[in-house]
């Protein structure tokens, strides 16, 4: 039997629709975010044996992103590039052992906190003069540019007098130590407990000093869906488990 006229429009309309729906889901694409981080902050970032990127902050992004189920593609740059790339709008996120302080709430919008830290004062291994701040008057200390470390020293720099030498990148600093060039350096508490388990030829010398928590970052009025995902994430992880076990898998020995 012969199909109706009007069959047959109602039959090229549902196969228009139907080819304008199957288009729609093939070219939709799905949002990847670029991450932005640094390149030795162990043990929140590092190179393993086989060169690739591992630690807390790369495990803890891994596991939110698979709970979130966003996808993104990580950029290990260097914290202070790692910073610019998030201003010029070249990066989505940063996460980087990046402290939360008022100053730089100002410019960008940080996740619930994900690690409390401190800084602690470090010299070389056999160095048995410096036993405090005290004795670092008129003598080098080395710090990262950009880190709580740095602004601690900066906070003290002026009462104990002595010599401020920026780096990029924690391991510049630390040979800087060793060669005697600067007489200490300052660092967050778990790096350093960290690089003296894996042989970095440093101790510490003084206890921690409080300092602030770490959060996943943001330019201050963007990327707000991606920071709620990996807050969401965040508590996920620590409901069931995988954030302690994380944790866990680079601190426990310290």
């Amino acid at each position: 039997m012969k199909k109706t006229i009007m069959q047959r429009c109602g039959a090229f309309i549902a196969a228009l629709l139907a080819a304008a729906a199957l288009f729609t889901a093939c070219s939709k694409k799905t949002t990847e975010y670029v991450i932005a981080t640094d390149t030795t902050f162990a043990p929140f970032e590092f190179q393993d044996a086989n060169r690739q990127y591992v630690g807390i902050d790369i495990d803890l992004l891994a596991a939110i992103a698979a709970d979130q189920k966003i996808a993104y593609r990580l950029e290990p740059l260097g914290f202070s590039a790692a910073v610019a790339a998030l201003e010029s709008n070249q990066a989505d996120g940063v996460i980087a052992g990046m402290s939360i302080t008022t100053e730089r709430q100002k410019k960008y919008d940080f996740s619930t906190p994900y690690y409390d830290s401190g800084v602690v004062m470090a010299i070389r291994a056999d160095n048995e003069t410096i036993k405090d701040y005290s004795g670092l008057a008129g003598l080098n200390v080395a710090v990262k540019t950009g880190t709580e470390g740095a602004t601690f020293a900066e906070s003290i720099q002026a009462q104990y007098n002595f010599n401020l030498k920026y780096f990029e990148e924690s391991p510049y600093m630390y040979e800087e130590v060793k060669a005697g060039g600067s007489v200490a350096c300052f660092e967050d508490y778990p790096v350093m407990a960290y690089g003296i388990t894996q042989g970095n030829g440093l101790k510490m010398v003084t206890g921690m000093e409080k300092g602030s928590s770490y959060g996943f970052a943001v330019l201050k009025g963007k990327n707000t869906p991606l920071l709620d995902a990996f807050n969401k994430g965040l508590a996920n992880l620590r409901a069931n488990g995988t954030y302690q076990r994380i944790l866990d898998k680079y601190t426990k020995t310290n």
